[in-house]
């Protein structure tokens, strides 16, 4: 057994993990132990805007665990991507920078979590944000560490896809990260000249240069270490050694940063949660807390593709010689398709005309995927809409299933559960195909492959989406934060973990509800507010 000893530990460097290491490390007050379970992020694909079609299907960059039966889904498992490198998911997502209605973050605060409304938040999504282009004054950073751009490529199939939504009444959006959500424009997004801006190379590579920052990479977490009811440490092995174990010891508090799906199994792996589950796993019960890996929230995106008729789409930039015209680009430019996220245009809209704010997303992309999966291209022009609800009510867990850290949780989303779920999915299916056949946009539409003309009906366009819909990759809610009343919290509003002194969560999985955007943005957010909180205390 090797130990050692730091001021803090930080088990997982995601998106959250990276920027409270670089935010602690900032102060030259405390030493960090960063933990992460993936390798160092050398890999060029991550940096590629484009790369992201092949991080979302390689084992060594993505953990891809996999999902059981939901019910919702007529019984069909989903698999969920999250990230294995430094920067987590922060470096095989999508690159889009969202944050949601500032209602969202209201309702968290009315939820009883102090501090956490829309005003409290905004400074932090402010603070790590460098905003380049567009933006509503008062609501961006512009000296942050997190480079946000807008995308600097006009395309004619996405100006005929805006021209299309407004035609139907949906208006033009110049900052949906601004002081309104609803409406359509070309996405904000984590590129700058060419490249990913990942909160690994943004917070802690800067960390690391400090001194004060150690990171040990493939350094897979058993348990956190528990005495006198205190964190006090946390025990990792190294998948090429499993019979040694590694100790590092907190002066401090451990930070679990681990994401949606690994925080909550550490937790569980601990002794920290439901005590029935755990002694049937034979984990020795440290503190009986009941939401820990409930409450699972994920969106769920059903695509729509049309064949388009002319050669003007991404699938064929991609391919033969023009795919060498696009290498020369980016080689010489850093534009071009290589440089493209994998969305382009984002429209909020709403379900039904009498809501007050919008509850569905929609996003177009002049580019199509064999399966509707994002791991590849068509070998035909073509065209996708993805569609997803905003707030599911439906909700799931993740629980381990052994004692063995290298066994992977069950993950259960529990996606379409919900009546409510699939009557908002149904309006969103309708609305992409509206604007597929909007005036501007049908003249490039040589057909309809999927839905398909054929489904018209809701039973149709439901059992179409129960069949062919998948993860947004934004899993969120398994620690959830609360008050102590609630039964189904993990962490207070300090995002302290209820019962256990000298512990914090802080990422995507303490969120009570899920915010009405992509997650990476508030995952950001989370981490900033999180190390302020941690910093208050030294």
């Amino acid at each position: 057994m090797s130990q050692s000893e730091s001021d803090f530990v930080i088990i997982g460097a995601g998106t959250a993990g990276c920027v409270v290491a670089g935010r602690l490390s900032e102060t030259n007050k405390c030493s960090v132990s960063v933990l992460e379970a993936g390798p160092r992020d050398r890999n060029p694909f991550i940096h590629i805007p484009a790369g992201v079609l092949y991080t979302l299907r390689n084992p060594t960059l993505n953990w891809n665990y996999p999902g059981v039966a939901s019910p919702g889904l007529d019984g069909r498992a989903i698999n969920h991507a999250r990230g294995r490198t430094l920067g987590g998911s922060g470096s095989i997502n999508g690159h889009i920078y969202n944050r949601g209605q500032s209602a969202d973050f209201d309702h968290w605060a009315q939820l009883g979590n102090t501090g956490w409304g829309y005003a409290d938040v905004l400074p932090y999504f402010a603070k790590s944000e460098s905003k380049i282009g567009n933006a509503d004054a008062g609501f961006h950073g512009t000296d942050g560490p997190f480079t946000v751009t807008d995308v600097d490529e006009s395309d004619k199939l996405c100006d005929a896809f805006i021209e299309g939504a407004k035609s139907l009444g949906i208006p033009l959006n110049p900052d949906y990260n601004g002081a309104s959500q609803e409406g359509i424009n070309y996405a904000q997004r984590s590129v700058y000249r060419g490249r990913r801006v990942s909160p690994a190379r943004c917070f802690l590579y800067p960390a690391m240069k400090r001194g004060n920052t150690n990171v040990v990479t493939n350094a897979h977490v058993q348990k956190i270490l528990v005495e006198g009811g205190k964190a006090v440490g946390v025990i990792y092995k190294m998948p090429g050694d499993t019979s040694t174990e590694h100790v590092v010891y907190a002066r401090n508090e451990v930070i679990l940063c681990a994401g949606s799906i690994a925080s909550p199994h550490i937790l569980q792996l601990s002794g920290i949660g439901d005590a029935t589950l755990l002694q049937s796993l034979g984990i020795n019960v440290v503190h009986n807390l009941l939401g820990v890996g409930q409450n699972l929230r994920d969106h769920y995106a059903v695509r729509s593709v049309v064949r388009i008729n002319d050669s003007i789409t991404i699938n064929d930039r991609v391919r033969g010689m023009a795919f060498a015209k696009e290498l020369l680009k980016f080689a010489l430019s850093r534009k071009g398709a290589l440089a493209l996220t994998p969305t382009l245009v984002y429209c909020f809209a709403k379900s039904s005309p009498e809501l007050d704010a919008s509850d569905i997303q929609i996003t177009f992309t002049p580019a199509s995927y064999p399966a509707g999966v994002q791991s590849g291209l068509d070998r035909f022009p073509g065209a996708t809409i993805a569609c997803w609800q905003h707030r599911p009510e439906s909700s799931g867990y993740v629980k381990a299933l052994s004692a063995d850290a290298f066994d992977a949780p069950e993950i259960q989303g529990n996606y379409l559960a919900e009546t409510h779920d699939q009557k908002v999915l149904i309006a969103a299916l309708r609305l992409s195909r509206q604007l597929l056949h909007s005036e501007p946009f049908k003249p490039y539409v040589s057909e309809e492959l999927w839905p398909g003309p054929d489904l018209q009906s809701d039973a149709e366009l439901l059992c179409h989406a129960q069949k062919t819909g998948n993860t947004a990759y934004h899993p969120v809610g398994t620690c959830r934060m609360g008050p102590a009343s609630r039964s189904d919290s993990v962490v207070d509003d300090q995002l302290r973990v209820h019962g256990i002194g000298a512990l914090r969560v802080a990422d995507a999985s303490i969120m009570p509800m899920i915010p009405s955007a992509n997650t990476n943005a508030s995952a950001l957010m989370i981490g900033e507010k999180a190390a302020d909180m941690i910093m208050s205390d030294l």
